[in-house]
């Protein structure tokens, strides 16, 4: 039984950003506001994130480099670690917590994500390798969650429903289990470890570095496929690395990789998520399609159908039928 574990595909030039996603875009309104309150909100927020974003690029003196031939992206985690890098053209300072924080911003900023995005409900479709039509094994999915202080403390169900097989898969106090037919089980190993790849190496992982007690290291600036991207590597107090390509243009996290043990512990498996389709959803950045490539070879691609945020969640969700 094997987890699927959301991810976007490649793109061509503009890899995950979305024009349709501006920052004045808000499809989705925010149901605790008025439609007046909620438009007078977002208008203050959207000029509010201009300004940021344009005050960041001035103030670390962004520039264009020239592209680099055949570039593509880099693996690899094993750089040594940097705090800031300095801009060839303007010799100022951009430090990580410049990056995170402005980055972090854009997505909602601390404090609005911890109350938004508390608890939730996300359905979908997970495809392997792709949603294309005929060239896929489909599942639908019901994501629920609850916020816990760190990532660590988060819980999480995961339910997936296919045309013969239907269970979920539960994780809460560091402890990940499995329903199937009413009944507890215990995961196999290799669905055990992509759930957890999921959860350890995502968007969140960089949203909530301070709550979970990251460190940050700006690897540097980069120009692949014509975007002008910040390099910036999150590592976790397990030492679990994560590395974040983040346009310097409009502060989207675009893609990310990390590695992670191959079956049978030989040489580590490289992979990367990419995001895109980007929209607001109750005033906070979300990614509406994702891929997951393996050694660069796309396994799968995850599309949100919708996402609810402030769903107040029953705690059985998340407990053995067993205890």
């Amino acid at each position: 039984m094997r987890i699927n574990q959301a991810v976007a595909p490649g793109d061509s030039g503009s890899l995950c950003y979305n024009s349709h996603a501006r920052t004045d875009t808000f499809p989705v309104r925010d149901s605790n506001y008025s439609t007046v309150s909620q438009e007078k909100y977002f208008l203050r927020r959207s000029l509010i994130t201009s300004a940021v974003i344009f005050a960041f690029l001035v103030g670390c003196g962004i520039t264009v480099f020239a592209q680099k031939p055949a570039a593509t992206p880099a693996t690899t985690v094993e750089t040594p670690q940097k705090t800031e890098t300095i801009d060839a053209k303007s010799g100022k300072a951009v430090t990580a917590e410049q990056v995170a924080e402005s980055t972090l911003f854009l997505y909602g900023g601390r404090q609005l994500l911890a109350k938004i995005r508390r608890n939730g409900i996300e359905r979908g479709r997970i495809c392997k390798p792709t949603c294309d039509l005929g060239k896929t094994e489909e599942a639908s999915y019901e994501r629920r969650f609850v916020r816990g202080d760190s990532m660590d403390q988060d819980k999480i169900r995961l339910d997936q429903k296919m045309p013969s097989l239907e269970y979920s898969l539960i994780y809460g106090s560091g402890q990940l289990f499995g329903i199937i037919n009413g009944s507890a089980f215990t995961p196999r190993q290799d669905a055990a470890d992509t759930f957890l790849a999921q959860h350890r190496h995502s968007l969140d992982t960089l949203l909530r570095y301070k709550e979970n007690g990251s460190t940050l290291s700006l690897v540097g600036k980069d120009k692949q496929k014509g975007l002008d991207l910040y390099v910036l590597d999150v590592i976790d107090k397990d030492k679990q690395t994560t590395r974040y390509y983040i346009s310097s243009k409009t502060l989207h996290i675009l893609w990310l990789e990390y590695q992670e043990p191959a079956p049978g512990g030989a040489t580590p498996l490289k992979y990367s998520r990419k995001f895109m389709d980007y929209r607001y959803a109750q005033g906070t950045l979300v990614f509406y399609r994702t891929v997951l490539l393996e050694e660069g070879k796309q396994v799968q691609e995850t599309r949100i159908l919708n996402v609810t945020y402030g769903v107040k969640l029953d705690d059985a969700l998340f407990k053995s039928p067993e205890a």
